[in-house]
């Protein structure tokens, strides 16, 4: 009987909505309660409504920009009852949003260690990236809208790894979203569910092994 080694997982690919920032689903629910309605609306929408949704997708793979985003979503927002101008909607939905300085330290240390790290998002408005400097946080950066593909596609994980000189079998991908792990899971990436900065410092060290020796 033949053993084919696997090979240590030593990159991290890593979200930045949700993940290096606090939880974007909380800004869009505090959003939507600021309408005076259903505080959901904002999520069911972009989860449900098939409008919505195409737009979400076009702006995220950057086949329209955030104004054209923001006017479509405005509409559909007014169709459902909520009474909201376009103009600088995205940056109101994630204006409840803070930058996480426990997962930044945690990125840092990682680097510190030789561990090459990738940012790996889907972008959303204007600004989303201000005050934190990318090329700071990781080897590589792949927004959504500079490749045309947005995850959970496997092909945006593909050009992270590529990017950074590895294998998909060398790399994990931390995110707050199941479908997007799933998406990477696709090609042979190991996936961490974030949940908190201390969470995923556990899983990295423990569950997965990487970063054990900068932990």
């Amino acid at each position: 009987m033949s053993y084919v080694a696997e090979k240590t997982r030593t990159a991290v690919l890593v979200d930045f909505g949700g993940v290096i920032t606090s939880s974007v689903l909380q800004a869009f629910t505090e959003f939507g309660a600021s309408l005076g309605g259903d505080p959901r609306l904002p999520l069911n929408l972009l989860a449900r409504d098939e409008r919505a949704r195409g737009l979400l997708a076009d702006h995220e793979c950057g086949r329209i920009d955030t104004e054209a985003f923001e006017r479509g979503f405005a509409e559909r927002l007014r169709a459902h009852g909520a009474d909201v101008p376009a103009e600088g909607l995205t940056a109101r939905m994630q204006a409840g949003m803070s930058i996480d300085q426990d997962m930044l330290a945690l990125l840092d240390e990682l680097r510190a260690a030789g561990h090459r790290v990738a940012l790996v998002s889907n972008s959303f408005g204007n600004g989303t990236y201000d005050g934190v400097d990318l090329a700071a946080v990781a080897d590589a950066v792949v927004i959504s809208a500079e490749v045309g593909i947005r995850k959970p596609s496997r092909r945006i994980y593909a050009i992270a790894c590529e990017r950074l000189g590895v294998g998909p079998e060398e790399a994990v991908m931390i995110d707050d979203l199941q479908q997007n792990l799933d998406g990477a899971a696709r090609i042979g990436i190991e996936g961490v569910l974030h949940t908190g900065a201390a969470d995923t410092r556990r899983q990295l060290a423990e569950r997965i092994g990487i970063g054990s020796a900068a932990l």
